[in-house]
């Protein structure tokens, strides 16, 4: 007995040793870390609140970030893919594609998934020779496209279900083409939100306005519940000519759609382009919608991705403008500011967001969803496909292997970008006219 009362005694004696200096290593930290402070120095061990010395810009900008440090950062992560089982491709021929997923959504033990379909006889012509477009010949991947759906038990082998909404019959809005849904469940309806095309993609860009369709089950029947249901801007304003993209998710009790709208190209030529990002809000999902008037609320970013996150909103900005390739954030889901810089970013991102219309005030985040890979063919076969990717942006969900900075591609990644790509000036690349 008195030997383990002996043990006992030696183990809490050693016990209150370690806590004493660790205790003493982490003050003596503080200490140093207050003694750089005063001397003016940026300490070794990483503030967690901005020191009140003199700093750089960048030193600045570390700490409007929501962690000094990337890898801490619950709005950072790396993209990682998985191609999807159950899609068939013709071989890869070009005359079937497809692209621009909605964001899946989970109804009892299935998810389902809408998405622009299009099967026609040749591949696209392409946007430059959009006159030579017939009933037939497609001039883009979008152009006489349908709105398909598909259903999967675990978001990576998925059974293609059929036309969700096909092309109503001319004049009526979207002859040409309907593509790029989003879904809304809204008290205990689904609504989709599509583009309707009236002319080719690239006659005079992508005039084209939103649509909606509703049912009382993913599976339809699908009824039509509106044309232009976020109407475009006046003449000379930015969305004049297209709202495209919509995207809704539930925000105090109203339904919030962001869309896209090209500006700055026509009718000089597309290369001029610039993207935005808009708000539409409405009480119902049908309408009337209110434009925010700060919009754009968004100026980078090609494809619109917002999802709730915390009390506010995130949104992830691919491919266009100066913060292309950012994850931003708006606690007012308006004023957004960059919250991380992340690569390898899905297009045209559709995650699955649990809680996009529950009208939550902790959004939570997601570590998955559905993306599109274009030209998955050569060049006159082109066509696009879905993938997986994964990710950890989810406040429930902590895999260090997401959040490595350390991630290498092999040299053909890089190669595949070779200066072929660019089109040679006879009086040197790059040469600028005189």
């Amino acid at each position: 007995m008195k030997q383990i009362k002996t043990s006992l005694r030696i183990s809490i004696t050693l016990l209150l040793v370690i806590i004493t200096v660790s205790c003493s290593n982490t003050e003596r930290k503080i200490v140093e870390n207050n003694e750089k402070e005063a001397e003016g120095v940026f300490p070794y061990k990483m503030p967690t609140n901005k020191p009140n010395i003199p700093l750089s810009s960048s030193s600045e900008r570390m700490f409007n970030y929501p962690t000094p440090r990337v890898q801490d950062n619950e709005l950072f992560s790396q993209f990682k893919y998985t191609r999807l089982q159950g899609f068939n491709y013709n071989g890869g021929d070009g005359t079937i594609s497809r692209r621009d997923p909605s964001r899946p959504i989970l109804v009892n033990d299935t998810y389902y998934v809408w998405y622009t379909k299009r099967h026609t006889k040749v591949p696209p012509i392409g946007w430059s020779n959009a006159a030579k477009a017939t009933d037939e010949i497609p001039s883009t991947d979008w152009d006489l496209a349908e709105i398909w759906y598909a259903t999967s038990k675990d978001g990576i082998t998925w059974e293609e279900q059929g036309v969700a909404i096909s092309r109503p019959e001319k004049p009526k809005s979207g002859w040409r083409s309907v593509a790029t849904p989003d879904i809304l469940v809204w008290k205990g309806k689904y609504y989709l939100y599509y583009q309707a095309f009236d002319e080719p993609s690239g006659l005079r860009g992508d005039l084209c306005p939103v649509s909606i369709s509703y049912a009382d089950s993913p599976n339809g029947p699908w009824t039509h519940g509106g044309d232009k249901v976020i109407p475009f801007g006046k003449e000379n304003e930015w969305d004049h000519k297209a709202t495209h993209d919509p995207q809704p998710i539930v925000r105090n009790g109203k339904i919030h759609v962001y869309y896209k709208a090209a500006y700055n190209k026509w009718p000089n030529n597309r290369s001029n382009y610039a993207v935005g990002h808009g708000l539409a809000i409405a009480d119902n999902p049908l309408g009337p919608y209110t434009k925010h008037p700060l919009n754009p609320v968004m100026q980078s970013g090609h494809e619109t991705t917002y999802w709730p996150y915390k009390e506010g909103v995130a949104t992830l900005a691919i491919k266009d403008g100066n913060e292309r390739e950012t994850i931003q954030y708006a606690k007012d889901g308006v004023n957004f500011e960059i919250a991380s810089c992340v690569s390898l970013v899905p297009s045209a991102g559709a995650p699955f967001t649990k809680d996009a219309f529950t009208d939550t005030k902790n959004g939570r985040g997601f570590t998955w969803g559905l993306s599109h890979f274009i030209n998955a063919g050569t060049a006159k076969k082109s066509y696009s496909i879905i993938a997986r990717f994964d990710c950890d942006l989810s406040l429930d969900y902590d895999e260090p292997a997401y959040k490595s900075t350390g991630v290498w591609h092999k040299p053909e990644v890089y190669f595949a970008q070779g200066t072929e790509t660019i089109n040679k000036n006879p009086e040197g690349r790059g040469a600028k006219q005189k």
